[in-house]
């Protein structure tokens, strides 16, 4: 049975963060809000727990999980971004935005698309994500809460609750976040809209 909890929007207490980040770090799977849709997440270098994400989304590796980032600092580390894509990256971050970049040697393997060693990588503009992110001290490998039966990802914790309480290890009630996904932008040639979603494609001259 998964742990629930429910954390303020706006000010994350700082002893459910704790709580949750110590989950995250001994395996768990987690549910948490976004800015755009709640996500599943779980450590990075977790191969158990990306196994577990991958079964309950009914979804193979040719799917691009997300490196959710506190921050741009991390980008270098994870991603090969040149001085042009930097500055674009910072207009539209945070933000609803998931940026597909070439990966570098600091991403395993298995997270990334395995014909175009690609990742996704994105820094979410909400408080509770944010506030995890900062504690954990690295990215968490994330994608949409969206499940094989469904058109649209779960938005409401307690029907969350009720669907994957034992398939996961801690739901995050931090309340209505939306339906809509991240606008994905391809950044590996060029600037290429892979899915309008959330996030003001203008910033690109898209």
């Amino acid at each position: 049975m998964a742990q629930f909890l429910t954390i303020h929007p706006d000010n994350p207490q700082d002893r459910l963060i704790k709580q949750a980040v110590e989950t995250i770090n001994k395996g768990g799977v987690v549910i948490y809000p976004t800015d755009s849709c709640y996500a599943l997440g779980c450590r990075l270098g977790d191969k158990a727990a990306m196994e577990r994400i991958l079964a309950i989304r009914q979804m193979n590796l040719k799917h691009h999980f997300t490196l959710m980032c506190a921050d741009l600092s991390e980008l270098g580390t994870y991603a090969k971004v040149d001085n042009s894509q930097f500055r674009q990256l910072k207009a539209a971050t945070p933000g609803s935005y998931t940026f597909i970049l070439q990966a570098t040697k600091e991403v395993p393997n298995r997270t990334l698309h395995p014909k175009r060693k690609t990742i996704g990588l994105r820094v979410p503009d909400n408080q509770i994500a944010l506030a995890l992110l900062k504690e954990l001290g690295e990215p968490m490998l994330s994608c949409t809460l969206i499940l094989p039966e469904d058109n649209e990802p779960l938005t409401d914790p307690y029907e969350i609750r009720d669907r994957l309480d034992y398939a996961v290890d801690l739901i995050i009630d931090g309340g209505w976040c939306g339906t809509e996904p991240t606008t994905v932008i391809d950044m590996t040639d060029g600037v290429e809209l892979v899915r309008q979603g959330r996030g003001d494609v203008s910033l690109f001259g898209l």
